[in-house]
């Protein structure tokens, strides 16, 4: 049966397109049929510069949804949170086009991984955030964490609002590619780690290494 799974960061630059392209080829390895989704593209026009980095790593060429926009339904001109980038762009985010996306992605392959923009808490109206996304759909989330210097503080906070929300926590995801203090880098793995097992008995904790 196909399953969407929502991937979202700490931040904004947690490397979630990195991961997301990641996770993609290796379940195209396993042998799973697999589509990314952009779940609201900002600072680009006409084409998603996040579904071409999937593309790119997992090693494939463009997919027919990625032409007719199926995989990134929602596009803004300008680099900003998405309630302020519809703002400046004078349009309104239609939440259907995404649900309407991911269903019709879900009739053709066996897994769905939509990735967000920025992090839970940003902003798609005034009273609607990312997190209520996930929430009133009902999707396994995955989370994007890694070493930077106060990882742990937003990954913690993270979590106890996954926690407090009731979403079902899939994985914590941690992206080696900024390591670099390894002495920071090492300690917030391990701490994250621990922190998950203890919190979230049932999720996955995995790495994924830097390809720089």
């Amino acid at each position: 049966m196909s399953q969407a799974y929502f991937i979202s960061g700490i931040d904004t630059d947690a490397g979630k397109s990195y991961v997301t392209g990641y996770l993609a080829a290796r379940l195209m390895k396993e042998g799973k049929s697999v589509a990314t989704q952009k779940f609201i593209q900002t600072g680009n026009t006409g084409f998603s510069e996040d579904i071409e980095l999937h593309r790119k790593i997992m090693g494939i060429d463009a997919l027919p949804e990625d032409r007719d926009r199926t995989t990134s339904p929602i596009i803004f001109s300008y680099p900003a949170s998405a309630q302020l980038a519809a703002r400046i762009d004078h349009e309104e985010i239609d939440l259907r086009k995404i649900d309407n996306a991911t269903e019709k992605l879900l009739s053709h392959y066996d897994i769905v991984l939509i990735e967000g923009a920025g992090g839970l808490m940003v902003p798609i109206t005034d009273d609607f955030f990312t997190i209520d996304y996930v929430v009133t759909r009902k999707l396994p989330l995955i989370l994007v964490t890694n070493g930077v210097l106060g990882s742990i503080n937003h990954t913690i906070l993270s979590l106890e609002a996954i926690k407090n929300r009731g979403i079902r926590l899939e994985a914590v995801v941690y992206n080696e590619h900024f390591d670099s203090d390894k002495t920071i880098a090492a300690d917030t793995r391990e701490f994250i780690r621990r922190f998950t097992a203890a919190n979230f008995p049932s999720a996955r904790f995995a790495t994924v290494p830097s390809l720089v």
